[in-house]
């Protein structure tokens, strides 16, 4: 397969981008940034804190689903305006919602050799 080069003025060249990922475009650097503040406010345990890649050591997509379904509840009673339902607010419910759907899915994705 005959690879495509880009050359610039400068000289340099680089492969064609077309056909890969554009993994800067497809995400939000403010989403990112807040996800990473909620993933370091719930480092802390009571029992000290925990390493920030310890959801890698597996947790059950039993227990993601059932997380992430109390979450899009809580975003629901948000969205719908039911004070006093919900039990964080919008931004903190988004974070928990991607984590669980991020952990579901990591756990779908890994090789079984893990």
């Amino acid at each position: 397969m005959a690879h495509h080069m880009r050359e610039f003025e400068t000289g340099a060249n680089r492969s064609e981008v077309a056909g890969k990922p554009d993994y800067e475009g497809y995400l939000s650097p403010l989403v990112i940034e807040r996800f990473g503040r909620y993933m370091l406010s719930h480092q802390e345990t009571p029992a000290g804190p925990r390493a920030s890649d310890n959801w890698l050591l597996g947790i059950p997509k039993t227990e993601y689903i059932k997380s992430l379904q109390r979450h899009n509840l809580d975003l629901w009673l948000l969205h719908r305006g039911y004070p006093g339902m919900f039990t964080q607010d919008r931004q903190e419910t988004l974070c928990a919602i991607m984590f669980n759907a991020m952990g579901y899915l990591h756990e779908l994705l890994k090789p079984e050799t893990q």
